[in-house]
C-alpha cells in the first residue's frame, strides 16, 4: 500500500488491474457490462497511455468477451495445447525427420490417433 501511493501511476494501474478482474464475478451480461464499460471509462480517463491503448482494444472487443457470459466457454484448452506445440517444436529444432516430431506429438498429450 505504501509503495503504490509512491508511484501514482502504478497505483492507478494496479487497481485497475483488480478492478478489471471484476468482470468474471458478475452474474449476468448486463452487469458485466456496466463494469467493463466504467473500467474503460476510468482506463481513459487515468491518461496513463498504455492504459488508454488496452481501454481502445477492450472496447473494440467488448461483444466477444462478453460472448463468455451466452456460452461459458474459453478456448484455454487451445491455447495450452498450441503452446506446448510450440515448446517441443523448440526443442527438437534441427531434427529433419517428420515422423520423429508426430511421434513426439502423440507422446506430448498422450494419445494416439485413431482413424
Amino acid at each position: 500500500e505504501n509503495v503504490l501511493s509512491l508511484n501514482r501511476p502504478l497505483m492507478i494501474a494496479y487497481y485497475l488491474k483488480e478492478d478489471l478482474k471484476e468482470i468474471w464475478n458478475q452474474c449476468t451480461k448486463q452487469k458485466a457490462k456496466a463494469v467493463l464499460d466504467e473500467w474503460v471509462k476510468q482506463a481513459i480517463e487515468s491518461k496513463i497511455q498504455p492504459l488508454v491503448k488496452m481501454a481502445s482494444t477492450i472496447r473494440a472487443y467488448k461483444t466477444y468477451i462478453l460472448a463468455w457470459y451466452d456460452h461459458y466457454i474459453t478456448n484455454g484448452t487451445i491455447e495450452g495445447i498450441n503452446n506446448k506445440i510450440k515448446v517441443l517444436k523448440r526443442q527438437i529444432y534441427g531434427f529433419r525427420n517428420e515422423e520423429y516430431f508426430t511421434l513426439r506429438l502423440y507422446a506430448l498429450h498422450d494419445r494416439r490417433l485413431r482413424i
